[in-house]
């Protein structure tokens, strides 16, 4: 199916909602660009654009109708493939209860490419090698996605760097281009379950116009990054161990996790044990946790990290270079989430390109 135009979202919301999925999307809660539920897309945030820079973010009105005029929100879709939290099993009495693996179907609205490759690390995680996840393929077969071709980067992104983006090129269902004067939307299908919900809307075929306009949404904003990654030779720079530059950065770095929190590839886990006094019952329930806590990496109650600068150091040098030797491709994306919801503004891309 070739390009198409629609002029406005609703009926895609609409169609979608009709065929069982529940709408995930971008709205304006608590100062910032969240993805939760909408009924319709009025609930959508319209008219708004972030500032990103380390350790800082500022929501901003713009005054126009644009729907997708921000970057990367603090929520990925790793809140929906990999849940912060869910229960393994539950016991009573000497009952053992397996949790039922949920898979709720949910299409997303307005992901980016960095996202959708971050989605693509994640598949190679949980899906690749002998032991493959049987919830996460689960959540994966249940979720549609709907991208958007980024075209306000942040000051913290670098997708450019890392062949992430902005443009989106695969691992999508329903790829949309946002568009002004008049405002509209290009619609380009990924998969033939995209092309089904299309088929139902009401739409026009893109002109020349239409795919000229979109081409230049995304030439455009692979102009504007914020930032730069050298990638070339960088697993032989991350093998300097001894490198001055791991104390002056552990120095600053408070551990505190935001960067793997908000990280859409970060895949660390613990479990946790809890019992009920009220009945009786126990659940053991599995969590997101980061190698940036010192009981990560505890061994007979000695952290094998303990320092600040160990831990940022593991970080960093799996991100860019062991995540290559274990998967085969990158663990950075070029999002910038960990350099904005950084609390001291540490940048990622400038480590990178102090170290020898």
């Amino acid at each position: 199916m070739d390009a198409v135009v629609i002029e406005s979202l609703e009926p895609l919301i609409a169609e979608l909602r009709s065929r069982g999925f529940a709408v995930v999307g971008p709205v304006v809660r608590d100062g910032a660009i969240r993805f939760e539920e909408i009924a319709s897309a009025g609930r959508l945030a319209r008219g708004v654009t972030d500032d990103q820079e380390p350790g800082r973010y500022r929501l901003r009105e713009t005054g126009d109708e644009m729907i997708f005029s921000f970057a990367a929100s603090p929520d990925s879709a790793k809140r929906y493939t990999q849940p912060p939290r869910q229960a393994l099993f539950r016991m009573r009495g000497e009952r053992i209860e397996e949790a039922e693996e949920e898979a709720p179907r949910i299409a997303l609205l307005g992901v980016r490419a960095c996202d959708l490759a971050a989605i693509g690390v994640q598949d190679r995680v949980f899906l690749g090698g002998r032991h493959p996840d049987p919830a996460y393929r689960l959540r994966r077969e249940a979720l549609l996605l709907v991208a958007v071709n980024c075209a306000v980067p942040g000051g913290t992104c670098f997708c450019v760097s890392m062949g992430t983006g902005p443009k989106v090129t695969a691992g999508h269902d329903i790829a949309l281009t946002e568009l002004a004067a008049p405002h509209r939307f290009l619609v380009e299908i990924g998969s033939e379950r995209g092309e089904e919900i299309v088929r139902a809307l009401p739409r026009a075929p893109a002109s020349a116009r239409d795919l000229a306009d979109a081409e230049e949404v995304s030439r455009r904003a692979a102009g504007r990054m914020g930032r730069h990654v050298e990638t070339e030779g960088i697993q032989e720079r991350l093998s300097a161990h001894d490198s001055p530059r791991w104390q002056q950065v552990g120095a600053r770095c408070l551990t505190c996790a935001n960067c793997t929190m908000v990280c859409p590839t970060c895949f660390c886990t613990t479990v946790e044990d809890s019992t009920s006094l009220a009945d009786g019952t126990a659940e053991r329930v599995e969590r997101w946790d980061s190698c940036f806590t010192l009981g990560f990496s505890e061994v007979n109650g000695t952290p094998v990290r303990g320092s600040n600068p160990g831990r940022y150091r593991q970080w960093l040098t799996h991100k860019f270079s062991t995540w290559i030797d274990q998967f085969g491709m990158s663990g950075c994306v070029g999002c910038g989430r960990c350099i904005t919801w950084c609390p001291v503004g540490i940048d990622v891309t400038e480590e990178l390109a102090n170290l020898p």
